[in-house]
Order: structure tokens, then sequence, then C-alpha cells
């Protein structure tokens, strides 16, 4: 597993709408649960025997897994062998429900683990974090002195969440000096699509980070500013967006598409149900081009998926991550919640690409470094996808 790919989405959490879930890379999320009580073991039980896709699901099973693993993610993953329908403790769950808003009390860096440290991926521009002076590859060795050695993703990012206005030190591991940093907690707001731009012959260039509450008005302006500029064909960028809510794939999807089907839900009897695109609102079609990779995943998929479905952009770049199943969210006495595999989903054109993902019209590989250099924003580095995007393009225009 390429190490940015078990960082993409530590920010991210996974995002929710209606109910209905688009987890990916849930091993981020492995967490101490503290002591599960047997009231909340058996809800989740209960959930499993009347909710879950993939039936059917033994009572005994479940229990004799949790008397051996000792925690309630520890009974799925042993009984299940489900990696997207998990356990989240009340402290998990509401930083789940907070990252759906968009926004959060913090220092504004995504973090993640690698070579098993608690490492600083990129600080957001502007943010606490960024004035402190935190760089991507910096070490966090400790958060208000804790050392984070053997700390979870989960916690760690807890740690560091509070309120506006309140301080927080950490301990910063960089080359071989270590050393602290003193920081204010503001409010972070997280930004789904990047400040859109205009590249060369009038081709507008969006790119999406991630799809929550706030990322259809976010495109919509993005796309006003490039029209106001003379837009004549279109780049949208999903490469390294990991998904998130199913309402936003499902708006962004509608922004080009007239009529017909956007996405199908099927459940575990083969029933499907499909949401249907709106005319209104639909942007007049113009040569278009989707980049995608291999962390391109969920609502990614759904939006990519619709778009070459229905001809209407030409996907670059190599195959989706294959994040086919839907979760439903189950919030739970205590607190805490469960997500249940409920539902799987169906592209468009009615493909199932779960473990498959979606193949581009364009193949173009490049290498992992560079995908690494790509993915923290090394605008140096060349960009082989994003240029034959726009070769593509032109030959339309």
């Amino acid at each position: 597993m390429k190490w940015w790919r078990s960082v993409i989405v530590v920010f991210l959490v996974v995002l929710a709408a209606g109910g209905l879930f688009g987890a990916l890379y849930p091993h981020v999320w492995a967490s101490p649960e503290g002591d599960a009580d047997l009231g909340s073991v058996m809800e989740v039980i209960a959930l499993l025997n009347t909710r879950y896709y993939y039936q059917p699901v033994s009572t005994f099973d479940l229990l004799d897994s949790f008397n051996r693993k000792g925690t309630i993610n520890g009974m799925l993953r042993d009984a299940l062998e489900d990696p997207y329908t998990r356990y989240m403790t009340p402290q998990a769950f509401e930083q789940m429900m907070t990252s759906t808003r968009g926004e959060y009390g913090g220092i504004g860096i995504v973090v993640g683990m690698q070579e098993d440290q608690l490492t600083v991926v990129s600080p957001f521009k502007g943010t606490p974090g960024d004035r402190a002076g935190l760089r991507a590859g910096d070490r966090i060795r400790a958060i208000d002195g804790r050392p984070t050695t053997y700390m979870s993703l989960d916690e760690a990012v807890s740690l560091m969440r509070g309120p506006q206005g309140e301080d927080i030190t950490l301990t910063i591991g960089r080359g071989d000096k270590e050393f602290e940093v003193y920081i204010i907690r503001d409010i972070i707001n997280v930004v789904s699509v990047e400040e859109p731009k205009m590249l060369e012959h009038q081709i507008g260039y969006v790119k999406m980070t991630n799809f929550s509450e706030r990322t259809h008005e976010e495109l919509l302006q993005a796309l006003a500013q490039l029209d106001e500029e003379g837009m004549q064909g279109l780049i949208l960028d999903l490469r390294f967006n990991p998904g998130g809510t199913l309402s936003a794939a499902i708006q962004v999807a509608d922004t080009f598409l007239a009529s017909g089907p956007l996405v199908y839900l099927e459940d575990r009897d083969g029933n499907r149900s499909p949401y249907m695109a709106q005319s209104n609102g639909t942007r007049e079609p113009l040569p278009m081009a989707v980049l995608i990779n291999g962390s391109s995943a969920s609502a990614s998929e759904i939006v990519a998926g619709a778009l070459q479905d229905n001809d209407l952009a030409v996907l670059v770049g190599s195959q989706t991550f294959g994040k086919g199943l839907v979760q439903s969210l189950h919030p739970l006495r205590d607190g805490s919640a469960l997500t249940v595999t409920e539902q799987a989903y169906l592209t468009s054109g009615g493909r199932n690409i779960n473990t498959l993902g979606i193949e581009p019209d364009v193949f173009v590989e490049i290498d992992e470094e560079k995908e690494e250099d790509l993915y923290l924003g090394d605008e140096e580095v060349f960009d082989e996808q994003l240029h034959k995007a726009i070769e593509l393009i032109l030959a339309a225009l």
C-alpha cells in the first residue's frame, strides 16, 4: 500500500448523507474502543442480523469473536471480514459528524502514519499549523506532552482538535532535530473544491479533494468564475479524492447530466433504486476530461462513472480504487455508532465496480514517486496526466 493512500483521508473521515456512507480506507480508523458494554455489543449484533448486506450473519460467531478479541471492531473484523462495517466510539463518531460539516476547531494540518510515525502530510495554507511553520514530513513526537508512539490516528486527531482560542504544544522531529511548537487553535474550514485555474486555450481546471455538504456550492462558484473568464473546455481533477457523501456525488453528477440515472443503489435481494438526474440547472455540454487514479474512490467513482457512461467526459489517468459498497450509519444508545455495509451502488450505466474500479478511457501511468509529489502539491513536477487531458480537449475544440 502506497504511503499516501494510507494518509489521504485522515482529515476527511467518512462522510454521510441521508444515512448512506462512502467509506474508504477503514484501516486509518483503527482505534482503541475502551470498554464496550454488553448492551452496545448486542445492539451491533441486532443491526447486523437485520441490515447487513452479506447475509446470513451468525450471532454465535459474533459473540465468540467478541469473547476472543475483546472489542467490537475486533469482533467485526474476525467474524465478517468486511473492512467497511465498523464501530466508532462516541469520540470518533463526533469527529466524523464534525467533519461532514466541513468546519472544525483545530490547527489545520493533514496527518497520517508514515513508517509507523505520526507525520504531517501538509498544512492547510493560512491555518495555525501553517503559520507556526509546520512542514510536510515533520514527525509529531508528542501532543501536549503525550508521546504519540502507539497512538492511533483517531486519538491523535482528537487531541489536536479543540475549541477556537485554546493552545496546543506539539513536539516535532525534523531531521535530526527535535523542538516544540506552540499553536493557538482556530476554526478550520475544509475546502473540497480548490481555487479554479484557467489553463492555456481557455481550458478551465477544477480540483476536488473530497465530497462534503459544501462541495456542490463550491463547485458552482468555481464554474461560474471560469465561465466569466471564457472557459471553452473543462478538466475535473478527482485524483486522490477518496469520496464522501452520496448526496454531494449526486449533486455534482447532476450538474452535468440532464436526464437518466445518476447512480443505482442495490439491496441484498438485488433490488435496484436509481437516483435520477434533474434537467433544471444542468450545464451545457463542453469538451471535458476527468483525471482519476487509484485513490479516486467512492463518490469520485460515482461522478466519474456517470460522466463516462453518458459520454460527457473522457477519463484520463489510471484505474480507480473500486469502492462500490454503501454503508448506513446507526447511532447507538451510548453515543457510539456503527456503520453497516447495507447496499451496493452501480454506476449510471449499471456497472458494478466494487473491487474492480473504473478504467480510464486514456490510460496514462505515472510512477509512485511522482504521484507522491503531485499529492503533496509540487508544482515543478511535470504532470503527464494533466497534459494529456489538455491535449484531448484541444483536439475536441
